[in-house]
């Protein structure tokens, strides 16, 4: 599923090619039955408006005006936004579109449907009724020691708790864990201050760099995890000489490496 980083990179797409252009419509796209996306009447609304601001707090994309109205989009597990210009061939699976004036397009790809699309007025209104936590790369030390060090939760599922901490998902709460050196199925109130104190900071770095580099993994440090992914595969922390393995956490499939991470 797209994180934090894949959300901002899409956001930074979006302020790049699709601010300050006339909507001509909105649409939706083909094989739409079982997703969530607005109603005719709600996308009526866009004709004739201008996108001017761009916005994402964890997982969720904003893109609108002050005076609004917004569309968020969540990309679920395989959803991505793409703008196009025609004649272009449109992204298979499409299942919503904006059309500007002129040839620019942007193209809501969701083969899995596990996405959505939305209207909404305000998004901090939606961020505060969907009981979001704060932003992985917003929060703020204290907040973020408090919640993982009074967890019994293991520290992976409280990573991922949306509710808590917004942004974080199964790859990069693995990312986080392996280069704390912490086993993801450990508990929270288990951890030190120093401890925590480190996970705040290596969070904070991990996702910063993947943005930095628009979550291109291509790019990422190669004695990092996530290029290196995979069961059995040799375990890049030098000097470590572990393997990597996996295992369910919480519902989650985790990675880790069980020689450096305890």
């Amino acid at each position: 599923m797209p994180e934090l980083p894949e959300n901002e990179a899409q956001r930074l797409t979006l302020e790049r090619e699709c601010l300050n252009r006339t909507v001509v419509k909105a649409e939706r796209g083909d094989n739409i039955a079982h997703i969530d996306l607005p109603g005719g009447n709600q996308l009526a609304r866009f004709e004739g408006h201008r996108f001017t601001e761009t916005r994402r707090h964890g997982k969720n994309i904003f893109l609108g005006s002050k005076s609004g109205p917004w569309i968020t989009v969540h990309l679920g597990m395989s959803g991505w936004l793409t703008p196009y210009d025609a004649p272009e061939r449109e992204p298979d699976h499409t299942k919503f579109r904006i059309v500007f004036e002129g040839d620019r397009r942007l193209a809501f790809r969701c083969p899995r449907k596990l996405g959505h699309v939305r209207v909404v007025e305000d998004p901090d209104e939606y961020i505060a009724a969907h009981k979001l936590g704060p932003d992985a790369l917003a929060i703020d030390r204290e907040t973020f020691t408090a919640f993982i060090g009074g967890s019994k939760a293991a520290i992976k599922s409280a990573l991922t708790d949306q509710n808590r901490i917004a942004g974080i998902g199964n790859l990069w709460s693995d990312e986080i864990l392996f280069q704390t050196g912490l086993d993801p199925a450990r508990k929270g109130s288990d951890l030190d201050s120093e401890k925590l104190d480190s996970l705040f900071d290596t969070m904070r770095l991990n996702l910063s760099k993947g943005v930095d580099v628009e979550a291109d993994y291509a790019r990422l440090p190669k004695d990092w995890l996530i290029p290196n992914r995979k069961d059995k595969a040799d375990c890049p922390r030098k000097g470590c000489g572990g393997s990597l393995t996996h295992r369910k956490v919480g519902g989650r499939t985790a990675y880790f490496c069980p020689v450096h991470q305890s």
